[in-house]
């Protein structure tokens, strides 16, 4: 089977995949093993607060990339349009700190998920596991994307019905409605836990700090941009993915934050390893932690799946704007990115052995990095919407032509990107946080350079072959 570079992606997904590709994305280990954390960090109030003003943010910059995806549904998708809009090595730099981003969860996936494997397997090694574990997600994301989009939207199910089971449950108990387990203590527990130690028993700043990870925690609804190129009918599934994901997103967090926060006190919160289970515990639900076990472990591969796919599409991008070897935006008769799916993969297991290995000095950079990425990306995607609008009505076009049209411009892209600029401004004031930029900045700098010095190199190289002689032309 040969490779074509003038293969086009299939279009086989459907809104039920986009909306399950972005929730599978956000929904994760974040959410069952540090929300309790968040809790501990800003009071109950804070984190609602946080949460909520999280939300707020992840919907500015979704209704932004609506705009973009549906008028250019792009496979590089905001790689793409930071290119066309705010400049190539913008663009360069985006996609690389978005493969960054992706190829160091891979890793991070695939150790994890070994580790709750050996809950049930402790004679097994790790890597037997992480072996398993990649094989399975780089085979579903190299059969067919059709494959990719079934396997990521049942992945994904599992884990919002846990969510939904949980808040259901949590919020019934929080009322009355169903009996903690193993207290005679009558009436309801309500929402006395929320305010026992004032609104903001760890001050207003606390607040500041937990929403920078609260925004890194919605990141991953920009995937709907990605797969947008591979969507049925962008026009109408898009928006409606968009609006679906956003709203659900807003419900899980908030309602899982409200139920952490009424049925555990503040400080018992950020000491349990997992929330989900003291919570489930407390209601009596059997045999919690091997539930939860389960679920941590379809979080994992469901991010790894969703990983491997956006990090290809961003190496595909970059070969696309001749930026990279031509070799890696070659498709194959199914539709997928091969060598550029190939060396993600390999990229997912470096970041897996500088976890091992380095983890004081090369991981620790990494993990930074993609980090700061989230933010960075965002950005991007604000600004690359506010220049499109511009240029479009320039071009004398009424922008009530437009298929779909992001409300309230130009303040929506403005206070966007705002937002996004002072979350990276905060994480200079947050010691734990404040290593994102030591290693980020010198990054995107070097992206920069890179894309400077190869653009140049590569001038320099087509003006020595246009002035070699030829037999037509005379010396």
């Amino acid at each position: 089977m040969s490779d074509s570079e003038d293969s086009t992606f299939k279009r086989s997904m459907q809104s039920r995949h986009l909306v399950m590709l972005s929730l599978g994305g956000v929904i994760g280990t974040g959410l069952f093993l540090s929300s309790g954390y968040t809790v501990n960090q800003a009071g109950p109030f804070g984190a609602i607060l946080a949460y909520l003003i999280g939300g707020v943010i992840a919907w500015l910059v979704m209704m932004c990339l609506g705009e973009l995806t549906v008028q250019m549904p792009e496979a590089g998708a905001f790689s793409a349009h930071a290119t066309r809009f705010i400049g190539p090595a913008t663009g360069y730099t985006v996609a690389w700190l978005y493969w960054l981003t992706w190829t160091v969860a891979l890793g991070s996936e695939f150790t994890a998920a070994a580790v709750f494997m050996g809950r049930w397997f402790p004679d097994l090694p790790g890597w037997y596991w992480s072996a398993i574990f990649a094989l399975i997600v780089f085979a579903t994301n190299a059969i067919t994307t059709r494959l990719f989009a079934e396997t990521e939207f049942w992945l994904s199910l599992i884990k919002v019905a846990t969510v939904v089971v949980f808040v259901a449950l949590g919020g019934a108990a929080v009322v009355g409605f169903v009996p903690l387990a193993g207290e005679t203590a009558s009436g309801a527990p309500g929402l006395d836990n929320l305010f026992a130690e004032g609104l903001f028993p760890t001050g207003y700043l606390a607040i500041g700090t937990t929403l920078l990870a609260v925004m890194f925690a919605f990141s991953g609804t920009e995937l709907i941009g990605i797969a947008a190129g591979e969507t049925v009918d962008p026009e109408t599934n898009v928006p409606r993915a968009i609006r679906a994901t956003l709203w659900r997103l807003v419900l899980f967090f908030v309602g899982t934050i409200v139920v952490i926060a009424a049925l555990l006190p503040r400080e018992q919160a950020g000491l349990v390893e997992s929330p989900f289970v003291a919570v489930f515990d407390r209601i009596g639900v059997p045999g919690a932690a091997d539930v939860i076990n389960l679920v941590i472990i379809t979080a994992l591969l469901s991010a790894a799946n969703s990983g491997l796919y956006a990090a290809s599409r961003m190496l595909w991008t970059l070969s696309r704007q001749g930026t990279l070897p031509r070799a890696l935006g070659r498709l194959n008769r199914r539709g997928i990115p091969m060598n550029a799916l190939t060396l993600s993969m390999i990229g997912g297991f470096g970041s897996l052995f500088s976890s091992l290995y380095a983890p004081d000095v090369v991981y620790l950079a990494l993990v930074s990095i993609s980090g700061l990425a989230v933010v960075v990306v965002w950005m991007a995607i604000a600004l690359s919407q506010y220049r499109f609008r511009r240029e479009y009505v320039r071009a004398g076009n009424d922008p009530r032509d437009l298929r779909y049209r992001t409300p309230g411009y130009p303040f929506v892209p403005l206070a966007a990107f705002g937002f996004c600029l002072l979350a990276c401004v905060g994480i200079a004031f947050d010691p734990q946080q404040r290593v994102a930029l030591y290693f980020g900045v010198p990054f995107i700098a070097l992206c920069y350079a890179t894309y400077y010095l190869t653009r140049s190199g590569q001038r320099a190289v087509g003006q020595t072959r246009n002035a070699e002689p030829t037999e037509e032309t005379p010396t």
